[in-house]
């Protein structure tokens, strides 16, 4: 569409000139239900929006943003517009501009299947029909006219007339009239991407939050949390309205500023496009954070996090927001810091920060080693910028940066610098100096250049430690090398390990303040000889942890007796790193799982593990040793299985694991046997999501039938159900299998974006190399289409997931190489995504190399 792609030009000049008052969005969404007309083309809802707003010059020309099927009527102050001229697609063209306007506009807009805009889902379980809206980071425009940007706020009232069954929810709370229609009390001044409306038949559950304030009033939050009714039996709202109530505790007490927007709904959803959205009032998340069977304690874990992290937002994005996107670290690199920061000090989750090091700094690392990484603050020219910057740099390294903050500023300081940070900016927009300021007065540190080295430089160090002995074995100099294009101050901690018994323990630690190249830790001279010296011990630090020859052999005999689980985790963090550098072979790094992994108390930490192995097999192992690899895993995945005890979450953890790597006739046999009923693992409960696990790598294999796989779904005949079988589907091992699900992907739009995920998931196997070869060349022949035809969220998808990544030779190097060379004049965004995956595999070539070296040696 022209002008669909808002640049950040644009939004300044369009910021300068106005000043919005208000919005009022009627929406009539009573078409989502019933047939829809043959041959009428998409099903679309009318919106009819009316925007009251001032110009700072009179007679000045602007654009309203909407994407819609089709305009029906646009009057600006009394004047009706000829919706021909003046509407292209995505804008509205606004001429001859009053000092004060008000604009309506009618349209029919259509509902959505990539999650973006208003999206429509019907349950195939009972034949209902779910709305809700997802806007990030601009999509709001599917839904009503708009100034689509962040920093032109307003007060949002909205009314829904819906099929008379149903409930509507929206930011505020919202009552339903005697004529039908839902109206909900006005917002607070909010950017357009966080406003939200829920509509359907959702099984809604509800509570209150009571807590006495400083003034002596009590403040009172409705609580309600809502899923499809095909999940209700599922839904642990308990839980979640625990960890909710748990958050508000820890937030109230630390950023002494009421939860500011009334009610706080948090609504579980089906195809959902992310993770979360904070929309003040009405959270929503994906439906996938309700466990329709049994599942171990990281998820549990993980769902805590994610409704922190959303609720870390109602002040860190929501009453404070970005003025555009290139400071989005402003809210994402605060929520995700302050959804681990809560739940380790508020919740049951007190092993949090391990899996931080362990998990979210693993997405840092590597999105911080692509070719298009970039600095914590970016440089955001347009939508489609925005759109790929919602990744590892701005969440995980941006949370991990302000975790060395703490340590820098001080938690006292970082804390009281927050609460003046939202005093003195509420309901406005702000930028990275705005910040600073206030940290800047609470901690009496140059922040300035605390930013310029973290913020606005990108790339990551590696800390190795030096270390010399005396005749006794007593240190007499341990010094910490930096390497790195842009050398950064790091408060550290290094740790000294040694055996002790059955034991590794630590015995002795230092705090120091690493600059330049080389830093000496002069505390520690003097100190027994270790068996281990950890850099960034405690994880106070963004780095890449290396280690001495001798540290490195102490791991290869005794990293499972490292007795500090937060420890162990940095140890396997920085082992995958190395592998993933090339400078430990990938069948080294299997190894350590193999003899390691079983004693992994953390079990976020053993999944993680279970993922690097598969990735380092499947990508960092040299081809000719796969095949050995793989029975190692499997024969150990196996054992680890029947070793765990009965009913443990390690033992469904190592069952998942086992059905992932399975390759040989007599594992097939024992998952086809657990799936039938004729064998058994004991404490093992086969409940359906576990007999999905197992059916996909049988299904990949060719064991199963697709009557199989239809008669699993008429179990199972759920939306879940659904996604598993077109997954399932799509693994089988066969040229026409491939044909089809690709054609369903790149060739047709009819598929939702959850069944798109699924269908790349199941289409996209490891074992099936030479099946997907012929894919190479139509992969570059269509993804210029595809970004140019499809929704963003969807081309990206496509784009990202169908890269030949297991063509893993120079020939799709070169191919890749060709692509980009005679394209150099696509978007930006779709380049980035191309680099990005050719940059995953030249590392994992040089890995395959690093590995084959190894069996030479």
């Amino acid at each position: 569409m022209p002008g669909e792609n808002l640049s950040r030009d644009e939004a300044r000049t369009r910021a300068g000139l106005l000043s919005v008052d208000g919005y009022e969005v009627a929406l009539d969404v009573r078409s989502a239900v019933g047939e829809a007309e043959e041959g009428s083309g998409p099903r679309t809802f009318r919106s009819v929006t009316t925007i009251r707003f001032r110009a700072a010059e009179p007679g000045a020309s602007t654009f309203v943003d909407l994407i819609a099927s089709a305009v029906t009527g646009i009057t600006l102050n009394g004047e009706e517009l000829d919706p021909a001229t003046a509407f292209d697609g995505s804008r509205i063209t606004l001429d001859s501009l009053a000092a004060e306007n008000v604009l309506v506009v009618d349209a029919q807009c259509a509902y959505s299947r990539t999650g973006e805009g208003l999206h429509r889902f019907v349950d195939p379980e009972d034949g209902e029909v779910y709305l809700y809206t997802q806007y990030e980071p601009a999509d709001a425009r599917r839904v009503f006219a708009t100034f689509e940007q962040p920093d032109l706020k307003a007060p949002f009232h909205f009314e829904v007339t819906a099929p008379d069954a149903w409930t509507v929810w929206s930011n505020g709370e919202g009552t339903r009239g005697e004529d039908g229609v839902w109206r909900f009390a006005p917002t607070r001044p909010i950017s357009t991407y966080i406003t939200c409306v829920v509509a359907g038949p959702y099984h809604y559950v509800t509570d209150l939050y009571e807590r006495e304030l400083a003034d002596g009033t009590t403040l009172r939050i409705p609580l309600g949390a809502m899923c499809r009714k095909g999940l209700a039996k599922h839904f642990d709202a308990d839980d979640v309205f625990l960890v909710t109530k748990q958050g508000f505790d820890f937030f109230h007490d630390h950023f002494d500023y009421p939860y500011p927007f009334g009610k706080y709904d948090q609504a579980f959803v089906p195809e959902y496009n992310l993770g979360a959205m904070e929309n003040p009032g009405m959270v929503t998340f994906r439906e996938e954070y309700i466990f329709r069977g049994k599942v171990t304690t990281a998820s549990y874990e993980r769902r805590a996090n994610v409704i922190l992290h959303e609720m870390a937002h109602m002040w860190f994005g929501d009453l404070v927001t970005m003025q555009w996107w290139d400071d989005l670290w402003l809210k994402e690199s605060f929520a995700d810091f302050m959804g681990s920061f809560s739940m380790v000090e508020a919740t049951r989750f007190t092993n949090g920060w391990v899996t931080f090091a362990n998990n979210r700094k693993a997405w840092a690392y590597r999105a911080d080693q692509l070719p298009s990484t970039h600095p914590v603050t970016a440089d955001i020219r347009d939508l489609e910028d925005a759109k790929l910057n919602f990744d590892g740099i701005t969440y995980a390294k941006g949370a991990s940066v302000l975790k060395q903050l703490v340590a820098y500023a001080g938690r006292d300081a970082f804390l009281e610098g927050a609460r003046r940070y939202f005093k003195r900016h509420a309901y406005g927009n702000t930028q990275l100096g705005d910040l600073l300021s206030v940290l800047e007065e609470t901690s009496g540190r140059d922040m300035k250049a605390w930013s310029r080295s973290w913020l606005q430089t990108s790339g990551v160090n590696s800390l190795t430690p030096q270390v010399t002995y005396d005749a006794g074995g007593r240190i007499t100099e341990l010094a910490v090398v930096q390497d790195g294009a842009e050398l950064r101050p790091h408060r550290v901690a290094v740790g000294l390990y040694r055996v002790e018994g059955t034991e590794l323990v630590r015995y002795a630690r230092a705090e120091a303040d690493v600059a330049g190249v080389r830093t000496v830790v002069a505390e520690l001279a003097g100190a027994e000889r270790p068996e281990l010296v950890l850099v960034n011990d405690d994880d106070l630090t963004y780095c890449k942890i290396r280690f001495d020859e001798g540290s490195l052999e102490a791991l290869r005999a005794h990293l499972g007796d490292i007795t500090d689980p937060l420890a162990r985790a940095l140890c396997w963090s920085a082992l995958w790193n190395l592998t993933r550098d090339a400078l430990m072979p990938a069948r080294d790094f299997i190894d350590l799982v193999l003899t390691f992994a079983g004693r992994e108390s953390d079990i976020g930490v053993l999944q993680m593990l279970h993922a690097w192995a598969r990735a380092a097999l499947d990508h960092y192992a040299a081809p000719a040793w796969r095949e050995e690899g793989g029975r190692l895993l499997a024969e150990g995945a196996l054992r680890e299985l029947r070793l765990a005890d009965a009913g443990s979450q390690h033992q469904l953890t190592w069952a998942r694991f086992f059905a992932a790597v399975a390759r040989s006739e007599a594992d097939f046999q024992l998952l086809t046997g657990l799936l039938e009923g004729t064998a058994k693992v004991d404490g093992l409960d086969v409940d359906q999501e576990l007999r999905w696990a197992f059916l996909e790598p049988l299904a990949a294999h060719g064991v199963p039938d697709e009557s199989v796989i239809s008669a699993e779904l008429a179990r199972d005949d759920t939306a879940s159900g659904k996604r598993h079988q077109v997954r399932c589907l799509a693994a089988r091992p066969s040229a026409a299998v491939k044909e089809q699900a690709w054609a369903a992907v790149v060739e047709s739009d009819t598929l939702s974006n959850a069944l798109v995920e699924a269908t790349i998931a199941g289409f996209v196997q490891p074992g099936q190399r030479e099946l997907l070869a012929p894919f190479t060349p139509k992969y570059f022949e269509a993804i210029e289409r595809v970004w140019s035809k499809r929704s963003i969220q969807i081309a990206m998808d496509v784009v990202r997931g169908l890269y030949p990544s297991l063509q893993d030779d120079e020939s799709t190097l070169t191919a890749t190489d060709e692509w980009l060379s005679t394209h150099e004049s696509s978007a930006p965004a779709l380049r980035r995504l191309v680099l990005e995956s050719r940059d995953d595999l030249a590392r994992a070539l040089r890995a395959q190399a690093c590995d084959a070296g190894a069996s030479e040696g």
